[in-house]
């Protein structure tokens, strides 16, 4: 290119020279364009109606009221336009307490289908709270992709006085639109805070602020439906992990027992005898239990059965050392029971050996 081409060019990219220019000038002050984000809804208290606005715990199904389908859940929430493109997609409509492992497969599938194409940059997926925290960790073991993928749902429902599900879902679409979102592992945005699925659990059965990070800390929080982060995932997750559903129709039966003073054995002989391939057992304290509840658990292991130890206390961890080692059993670390079993059954998907077992409740 000539001098007096270039020193043209140089002009109109900066505005000085008519035409061209002011195009340019003009494409420059257009409004960058929306992040695209698409809601996946299954169903819950933030898609459920009372009967009036003071019925917070008697609502929705049990009460003969329909619940909300994706269509009007999204337009009674007009805000959530003002942060991204919207598309929705109804994958079930049920109550949290109502899934079972099917609906996990088809939702993990659906989620990475989706995620997959390059016009999407997110996914909120609206969910029950009974269930919300397996759901989220189940995802994200599975999920393939870094793109943002946040749960949201509500203590309350639509009709309710004081329901919180519209700003829920505002803060969750806004932070599955945001760039900083990246990475970060499945989360769950609830009550203005950003939660990890690792560490988020539910801690009351009807307050707003059910979910709490005991042990791991809250990721972040949202102010004004804006993302600021205060921490980093650092257990595997998502792009990082090595589990992967896309070929699979079931997942293997694992069972908790729950310990208490003076329980024994016969749950333990029956879940091995139901069929069950790995027992998560909810001890006492730093996963303790009564001799006679160690000695089915042992005897299950000898049928070929994996047994995690983990404790009924809410957090803490438990760590891979004494007893429990010696009997080659596996223990839960950070994980709640709940969460232990989860990752059991998509490590048996891998492996059945004990050393292996461990390796993955450490790093996951």
């Amino acid at each position: 290119m000539n001098p007096k081409k270039i020193a043209l060019t140089f002009l109109a990219a900066i505005g000085l020279l008519g035409g061209a220019g002011q195009a340019t000038a003009q494409t420059q002050t257009q409004t960058p364009a929306k992040p695209n984000v698409v809601i996946l809804a299954t169903g819950g208290t933030i898609a459920s109606r009372g009967a009036d606005s003071l019925a917070l715990t008697d609502y929705g199904l049990s009460k003969g009221l329909k619940p909300v389908g994706i269509e009007a859940l999204v337009a009674a929430v007009p805000e959530i336009e003002k942060f991204a493109n919207i598309t929705g997609e109804q994958i079930f409509n049920v109550g949290s307490s109502k899934l079972g492992i099917d609906n996990w497969l088809t939702l993990a599938k659906r989620t990475n289908e989706i995620l997959a194409s390059k016009n999407v940059d997110g996914i909120v997926i609206t969910h029950g709270t009974d269930t919300l925290e397996e759901t989220a960790y189940f995802l994200n073991l599975v999920v393939k992709s870094a793109k943002p993928v946040v749960l949201v749902g509500s203590m309350r429902p639509s009709t309710g006085m004081s329901a919180d599900g519209p700003l829920n879902l505002v803060n969750a679409v806004a932070l599955a639109a945001s760039p900083a979102a990246r990475d970060k592992g499945v989360m769950v945005s609830m009550n203005e805070v950003i939660s990890s699925a690792f560490s988020v659990t539910k801690t009351n059965t009807t307050n707003v602020a059910t979910f709490k990070s005991l042990d791991g800390g809250d990721l972040g929080y949202m102010q004004k439906s804006t993302p600021f982060f205060v921490a980093q995932p650092l257990k595997r997750h998502t792009v990082h992990s090595e589990f992967d559903v896309s070929g699979l129709q079931k997942l293997p039966r694992v069972d908790i027992n729950y310990t208490t003073l003076g329980s024994d054995g016969v749950l333990v002989d029956a879940a091995v005898a139901a069929g069950a391939k790995g027992i998560v057992n909810a001890g006492v304290g730093h996963a303790n239990m009564p001799d006679v509840t160690m000695q089915s658990l042992k005897a299950a292991q000898q049928k070929g059965v994996a047994i995690v130890v983990g404790s009924r206390a809410m957090s803490g961890i438990v760590t891979p050392t004494g007893q429990f080692a010696e009997a080659g059993f596996v223990t839960s670390m950070m994980h709640t029971t709940q969460k232990a079993r989860i990752l059991l059954m998509l490590g048996l998907t891998r492996t059945n050996d004990p050393k292996e077992l461990q390796r993955i409740f450490e790093q996951y």
